[in-house]
């Protein structure tokens, strides 16, 4: 403290070794009478010393340091390493162990790797992280000279269950050791762009109450944090029971569909990509792992259950459906028969010389094709813009109208349900009547119906009253059967081309770029003003960005069949589930709830005009069927094996026995089957 008087402001003094004097001073006056005599010169006490040049980056060092852990990882393979790279990266020191010999990936990494335990040990690390699979964690974390390291070592697993680990550290450690759960929701796939937002998942399960434990827990956490992380702190019961519902599914259905050998095709669909990403990121890992996922997690069985169900479920749908159409196609031919019956009844009467009155059904012209002599040309207005007859006004086929009318076209709509208020609002001129809007004579024809009433619908439009010429288009998921009723049911002189955009208004929603276009020019008149059509209709979809994909229909089918009903299949049976987002979402999760949201927005009949329509979808469901079973078999196979261990401890003993002799082959020596015929005849 320095006192000063009030009158005399004193001098300053500083010494010359002084950089920055800073002076603490304080005023003290008293008030009385004699304060004026009482003068004190300013007299300096105390001066914040000058530190040296780099004191403040010796003070930030040190700091860095005491943030600094010494990490031993028992288990030095692909996640091991993994984690270690961020490790060392922010300057923790770094120890290795595991059963295999990676001390060339150690010494690359700046790893220090050790082949016997008790040598790691002995170095006293501070944090003890287990990176070891979830079958061998036990047998692991058995085998180390717990007695070498430092009372109140932290342990930490990374273990993709919880509950498991937990008992077992609680269990093996003494209770003077710390331990920590944790779950790194992500691996060397999901995280190689970094670890920013993905979840970490962890629980302090017996942590000291000493400032230096609590400490080195923060530290070790802060490694995932800085790294941006999501923390989620979660007891370890928790975490099983969503990631049984979450993570256990993904594996599953990863495994399923590496099983089907996907492949990317030139027609791929968001959905499809997201489920290629799926069996990308989940086949990576070994089997292990997965089945560590199923045996280890009490909630998995019940996981693998419900999604057994929930696939048999929709295959008894879809079976179900396709004998409800049978049955009807087996009544109507009955019906048939019968009316032919009855026609020819009265034909025979008429012979006799009755007169035979025809209805007016029969009055109407079978062949459309018959009331035209002449080839049909078009008479071409505008040369740029087209008149387009939307047939089946439903979702898609407002949403194609949207782009359709902002192309500058003319659009015309009919539909079985009354859309004209939606009409209206898009600027679209809307018919009640299929024959008034036939007379309005429009270039394209475009089918935006389903794909179960496609054919009742095309059947119902008086194709009489159209221009000759006129452009058919459909657009349906599938491609072979709407190809086929053109042909079957449209006279020779209308073009037809098959088209499948391949998104909706969802996947869609933002834009068509990079989208696929499917289009097969099934037949398209040589004539200029036909082909020219033809391409304006085309350039609709080219100038939004699609991706344009001329092929067949009957390779879009094919290749279709083993992307978009496979992933619809995934969707629909995932949506019986009923998976819900939890806190610890990993990527490979999220991409299946997006995938839910984006088949569930479609019709049950759009799902099974996939399987009923295409002739490859059968042969896709048995296959998907088949790799479910089989993998099922492979978990339950194992999971028998290890309960036969249990059972038998020394089965070992039971291979030293002899071998049982086998019965004697049947032959066609006469002793050896009349002893087997007479030993059948005793009993």
């Amino acid at each position: 403290m320095v006192c000063v008087s009030i009158f005399q402001p004193p001098p300053l003094h500083f010494s010359p070794r002084r950089l920055k004097p800073s002076v603490s001073f304080s005023v003290n006056v008293t008030p009385s009478k004699n304060a004026f005599s009482r003068r004190r010169t300013l007299r300096v006490r105390a001066i914040d010393a000058a530190q040296f040049f780099d004191y403040e980056s010796k003070v930030a060092l040190e700091f860095h340091n005491s943030q600094k852990l010494k990490i031993a990882i028992v288990g030095f393979g692909n996640f091991g390493q993994f984690l270690a790279r961020t490790l060392v990266r922010q300057g923790h020191t770094v120890l290795a162990h595991s059963r295999s010999d990676h001390s060339a990936a150690a010494r690359n990494l700046g790893v220090t790797f050790f082949l016997n335990t008790d040598d790691l040990c002995e170095e006293h690390p501070e944090v003890i992280l287990l990176c070891s699979s979830i079958i061998s964690t036990q047998k692991v974390l058995l085998s180390l000279p717990l007695q070498r390291l430092k009372r109140s070592t932290l342990f930490v697993d990374v273990l993709s269950v919880k509950e498991f680990p937990k008992s077992l550290l609680l269990e093996v450690l003494p209770s003077d050791f710390d331990i920590i759960c944790s779950h790194p929701m992500f691996g060397p796939e999901s995280a190689s762009h970094g670890w920013s937002g993905l979840p970490f998942m962890f629980e302090k399960v017996r942590i000291g109450n000493e400032e230096q434990r609590i400490s080195r827990c923060e530290k070790l956490l802060n490694v995932f944090a800085r790294e941006g992380c999501r923390m989620v702190e979660m007891c370890c019961a928790d975490h099983d029971r969503f990631a049984a519902g979450s993570q256990f599914i993904t594996h599953t259905l990863g495994r399923v569909l590496k099983m089907l050998m996907l492949e990317s095709t030139p027609i791929n669909t968001k959905g499809y990509e997201s489920l290629l990403r799926l069996v990308d990121n989940t086949a990576g890992d070994s089997f292990d792992l997965y089945y560590g996922l199923f045996m280890f997690n009490s909630n998995s069985l019940e996981m693998l259950e419900r999604l057994d169900l929930a696939f048999g479920d929709l295959r008894k749908q879809l079976i179900g459906r396709l004998h409800d159409v049978v049955r009807k196609q087996l009544f109507e031919n009955a019906v048939k028969v019968k009316t032919l019956q009855d026609n020819y009844a009265v034909l025979k009467h008429a012979q006799n010389g009755s007169p035979m009155v025809l209805s007016s059904e029969d009055k109407r012209p079978h062949d459309v094709a018959k009331l035209y002599k002449s080839n049909g040309s078009i008479q071409s207005v505008d040369n740029s813009k087209l008149k387009i007859a939307i047939i089946g006004f439903g979702n898609f086929g407002q949403f194609l109208a949207k782009t359709i009318v902002r192309h500058g076209h003319e659009v015309l709509a009919y539909s079985r349900s009354d859309y004209s208020r939606v009409a209206e609002e898009l600027g679209i001129s809307y018919f009640n009547d299929a024959d008034d809007l036939c007379e309005q004579h429009p270039d394209v024809i475009l089918l935006c119906t389903s794909i179960l009433s496609t054919e009742k619908v095309l059947k119902s439009l008086p194709v009489q009253r159209l221009k000759r010429s006129t452009l058919f288009v459909d657009v349906l998921s599938v491609k072979e059967f709407p190809r086929n009723l053109f042909l079957q049911y449209l006279p020779p002189y209308f073009d037809v081309l098959c088209t499948h955009p391949m998104f909706g208004p969802e996947s869609g929603k933002n834009g068509w770029k990079g989208l696929p276009f499917v289009f097969d020019k099934v037949r398209v008149g040589r004539d200029e003003p036909r082909t020219s059509r033809c391409d304006r209709f085309l350039d609709i979809f080219s100038s939004e960005g699609c991706r344009m994909v001329e092929m067949s229909c009957a390779e879009h089918d094919w290749h279709a069949a083993g992307s978009q009903f496979i992933t619809h299949t995934t969707g629909r049976f995932l949506e019986k589930l009923k998976l819900e987002a939890t806190p610890i979402d990993t990527k490979g999760y999220e991409t299946l709830l997006s995938l839910v949201e984006n088949t569930a927005g479609d019709s049950f009949d759009l799902y099974y005009g996939l399987f009923l329509y295409n002739i490859n979808a059968m042969e896709q469901l048995e296959r998907l069927d088949l790799a479910f079973e089989s993998l099922k078999k492979q978990l339950f196979d194992r999971l028998h094996v290890v309960y036969r261990k249990q059972i038998f401890k020394h089965e070992e003993k039971v291979h030293d026995l002899p071998d049982r002799s086998m019965l004697p082959e049947i032959c066609e020596d006469s002793n050896v089957v009349s002893s087997l015929s007479k030993t059948v005849d005793t009993k």
